[in-house]
């Protein structure tokens, strides 16, 4: 087939690649910061994205205000579920990653019960407002209106983040952070308070994730737990710590998997983890790793 046919016969699934990229960046970049300067294995991640995908649900009228109203609660969500997580966690600092998988996989099983309580055990309808429903013409093929939208606002969030991280004092300091410690311990900073406020921006990432995600991955069973799946998949081939880390596994594991899934769908599940392999097999710790030096 030739290349411009092959584009042409799959142009939906590149574009669904690069939403579900960024999709996956708005979880992964906290999960990848909180593991790389705090060394916590978050296994809760995927539960906060379930919850905000669940206020979006709940919060939906039809318009631009229920998607307003959702974006706030999500970030009030997210800020009470980072500070208590970083609490819960904290005693266990010291005493390895066994211990952290097991108490945040305890919370989000409780997570899931909880939603499967409230939601009778179905997939909630997440309608997008109104305006955003049809579809649009992209190269001559239809594609929903509210996916190209997504992939805009995700875009200035990720812009915005990595201006944060990357370029300006305050990521100089979380860098540094994640670099080295104990240094910046020597230095007078109080190294906690970066740390709790790098956990609680992760989780609000995540929460407001699942607010603006909902129309396109809605909050049903199972859904935590493949997104904190996708999101593992890309800390580990973007690399711990680092914002472009994060990006660019992100938009790497979103197109293996849409087009996997529409090219290969058998093989869908081993092409995303073959990916991982290859990567990992070029660069042991992943296309860009700000691994920490010392705890």
């Amino acid at each position: 087939m030739p290349v411009l046919g092959w584009l042409d016969a799959y142009i939906v699934s590149i574009v669904d690649g690069v939403a579900f990229g960024l999709l996956y960046f708005t979880l992964a970049v906290g999960l990848s910061l909180v593991f790389g300067m705090m060394d916590v294995l978050n296994l809760a991640h995927g539960t906060l994205y379930l919850g905000g995908a669940y206020v979006a649900y709940l919060l939906a009228d039809g318009g631009w205000t229920g998607l307003a109203a959702g974006l706030g609660a999500g970030v009030v969500l997210g800020l009470a579920g980072g500070a208590l997580l970083a609490a819960l966690t904290q005693p266990l600092a010291h005493r390895g990653h066994l211990d952290q998988a097991l108490l945040t996989l305890g919370i989000s099983i409780i997570g899931a019960d909880l939603f499967l309580f409230a939601a009778r055990g179905e997939t909630l309808p997440a309608e997008p407002p109104a305006g955003l429903r049809d579809s649009v013409e992209v190269a001559g093929h239809a594609y929903p209106a509210y996916r190209l939208v997504f992939i805009g606002i995700a875009a200035a969030l990720a812009l915005a983040v990595y201006l944060v991280f990357e370029r300006s004092s305050l990521g100089a300091l979380v860098r540094a952070t994640v670099a080295d410690r104990d240094m910046v311990r020597v230095l007078g900073v109080d190294t906690r308070k970066v740390l709790y406020g790098v956990f609680a921006a992760g989780a609000v990432l995540a929460v407001v994730g699942g607010v603006l995600g909902a129309p396109i991955l809605g909050p049903g069973p199972g859904v935590d737990g493949h997104v904190l799946v996708m999101s593992l998949v890309v800390v580990v081939v973007g690399g711990l710590g680092s914002v472009r880390g994060a990006l660019l596994g992100a938009l790497l594991v979103g197109q293996v998997d849409t087009l996997g899934r529409a090219v290969a769908p058998e093989y869908a599940a081993f092409l995303i983890f073959g990916g991982m392999f290859a990567v990992l097999a070029v660069r042991p710790r992943g296309l860009v790793s700000l691994a920490r030096t010392a705890s």
